[in-house]
């Protein structure tokens, strides 16, 4: 049995990785998935609005991603420093909301795979169950988002949208 745990950081670790290793099996496999939303109109916005710079020697987005500043080289809106330090933004999020899921399935005797993608959770977590063929998928009763009773939970838009049973784990 394939089981797909969708977290944003919030699930109970130790819960989650008792139910995914009992549900895979022996000869089952676990994926863990973690849904980052990036707002890219913003940054487009951002960098449309302040149009080109100049890079000074404190840039701090050629600093976060390690690229060497090259001073009085303009900076356009459409910089490729930007997909590389989103990129690094998302494995730093995959670590920071997956590392403890990791080890307590570890643990357990599970080695599981790591995904982290962006965009909207309860879309991405259905595209996923669908692309990974997950026989279920587990994600926990409250995540972090701030509207949750307001406009739905991502658990409650899983429930009924997933191709795959869903278990919520409080």
């Amino acid at each position: 049995m394939h089981v797909l745990i969708a977290t944003d950081g919030s699930l109970d670790a130790a819960r989650a990785a008792n139910f995914a290793s009992a549900l895979a099996g022996a000869d089952g496999s676990v994926t863990i998935l973690t849904m980052v939303e990036i707002n890219r109109h913003l940054l487009r916005d951002l960098r449309g609005l302040f149009g080109e710079r100049v890079v000074d020697a404190t840039n701090q987005d050629a600093e976060y991603v390690g690229l060497q500043p090259n001073a009085g080289a303009p900076i356009g809106s459409d910089w490729p420093g930007d997909d590389e330090m989103l990129n690094r933004y998302l494995e730093d999020q995959k670590t920071t909301r997956t590392h403890e899921l990791v080890t307590a399935l570890e643990t357990a005797g599970v080695k599981p795979e790591v995904l982290v993608r962006e965009g909207e959770a309860a879309g991405g977590i259905t595209a996923a169950a669908t692309e990974l063929a997950a026989d279920v998928v587990c994600v926990g009763s409250h995540g972090k988002g701030l509207f949750e009773g307001l406009l739905g939970s991502t658990s409650t838009k899983l429930a009924r949208r997933c191709p795959a049973p869903v278990l919520i784990i409080r």
